[in-house]
């Protein structure tokens, strides 16, 4: 009895002793956040002593434990053994400018029509050091981004950019759409550039000293080889996304808004996620001098458009019968009218992610067909795939164009059996 007492005591201090710390560096970094928004033009100094037991502790708990590792194979399990003694450590190595960036381990994940997208796992520690630096650089620019970004930041997602996109083209006056992809952006970043963005509201050389060394850091491919590379952040990196915010910000949302919009002659709209974005204008005339102009504005930071996957559209209601449509974050929008006659702007799974979909699932089945299966229950009806917004039957379009076909990719598979291999796996769902 007195053993699990002073079990229960323990972890009530030191879960006490979590909300200290988190609530510590929660206020230093709300005292960040209202600087910043108070005044645009300031630069920061000395955030590199922010990264300390308390901010890297608090880095931890935000960290994917069941991630792969890095070079070093050091797993999150091994490294939280002796947690208090290795940050401190690293803290030490960080003070006294030991610290060093590990390579980068390089892996392939399959992309559409058989491309692979490659992706940079760093090390724990370097996961680590990077979540708190993240950390100070979104508290620092999310006082600066536009409304119309909206990837990789607090309180919203893909979806919150669909339904802005979608009520925009809606409502407002907008005619022609810009539908365009940056080929190989967090492979083409320009890391003078990505410095000097930073020196615009960070006056720390120690800090951007780090963020240089996980720009130049070497890559371990699969292979073996090693490359040094000269451009570009390894996109799965946990500072990867907010430094990807922060140079199109400047790259693309400033110029839209302090240069475009003033010389158009009608309405202009951005919508972006991440490197992903779609652009609306009223008029054909200010479509056309933007995708003109986007080309030569993007190659100024080592940028270049994927030509096949940009183009300008007629995007109005009046049009219907055109058929015309564009795909933006995996779905698919065109005009249309409900069952009432009235004009909507209809969304289903686009062609592209709907057969990526099917593949999976064909793949998993081949996979798994040596499984001793008691039971397996498809279920048919797509009343229960409507509670997922984004689902392949999610979507108001998608119900139409699914209603009355067989059971394909995006619906629920129900398996029940007594292996071992699939006994974690019982009364799940896997969407496919």
């Amino acid at each position: 009895m007195g053993k699990g007492l002073t079990a229960v005591r323990s972890l009530q201090r030191k879960h006490m002793l979590d909300s200290r710390v988190r609530e510590h560096v929660q206020t230093s970094l709300q005292g960040i956040a209202k600087k910043a928004r108070q005044d645009g033009t300031y630069r920061f100094c000395d955030v590199y002593r922010l990264i300390n037991e308390e901010m890297l502790l608090v880095a931890w708990s935000d960290i994917n434990k069941n991630a792969s590792s890095g070079v070093g194979r050091v797993t999150a399990a091994e490294y939280e053994g002796s947690l208090i003694e290795n940050i401190r450590d690293l803290v030490r190595r960080l003070k006294e400018k030991r610290y060093k960036a590990k390579l980068v381990r390089r892996v392939y994940i399959p992309k559409a029509e058989g491309r692979q997208r490659p992706l940079g796992i760093p090390a724990l520690e370097d996961k680590l050091v990077q979540s708190a630096a993240a950390r100070i650089l979104t508290v620092i620019y999310e006082q600066d981004f536009l409304p119309c970004s909206f990837g990789y930041r607090p309180k919203l997602g893909p979806l919150d950019a669909v339904k802005d996109i979608t009520d925009t083209l809606f409502w407002e006056k907008y005619t022609y759409v810009v539908e365009a992809d940056i080929k190989g952006f967090y492979d083409n970043i320009d890391h003078d550039w990505m410095i000097r963005m930073l020196e615009q509201r960070i006056d720390d050389k120690a800090f951007l000293n780090l963020i240089r060394k996980w720009l130049k850091v070497g890559v371990l491919d699969t292979d073996g080889r090693i490359i040094h590379p000269v451009t570009g952040t390894p996109q799965g990196g946990i500072v990867s996304p907010v430094l990807a915010n922060i140079y199109l910000y400047y790259a693309l949302d400033l110029w839209m808004k302090k240069v475009v919009k003033p010389r158009c002659e009608g309405e202009a709209y951005l919508c972006r996620y991440a490197d992903d974005f779609v652009c609306a204008f009223r008029y054909k005339a200010d479509a056309d001098r933007f995708y003109e102009a986007l080309r030569g504005r993007l190659g100024k930071f080592g940028l270049k458009l994927a030509e096949d996957k940009t183009r300008i559209i007629r995007f109005t209601r009046f049009r219907k019968e055109e058929k015309a449509f564009f795909e933006f974050l995996g779905f698919e929008f065109r005009w249309a009218v409900d069952r009432k006659v009235r004009d909507l702007i209809k969304r289903r799974t686009s062609r592209t992610s709907f057969r990526k979909s099917l593949r999976t699932f064909k793949e998993w089945i081949q996979e798994n067909r040596h499984w001793r299966m008691r039971k397996r229950v498809l279920l048919k009806s797509p009343v229960r795939e409507f509670r997922t917004p984004g689902s392949v039957r999610g979507q108001l379009g998608n119900r139409l164009f699914y209603r009355d076909r067989p059971l394909q990719a995006g619906t629920r598979v129900f398996i029940f059996s007594q292996s071992p291999d699939l006994r974690d796996a019982t009364h799940r769902s896997k969407l496919v």
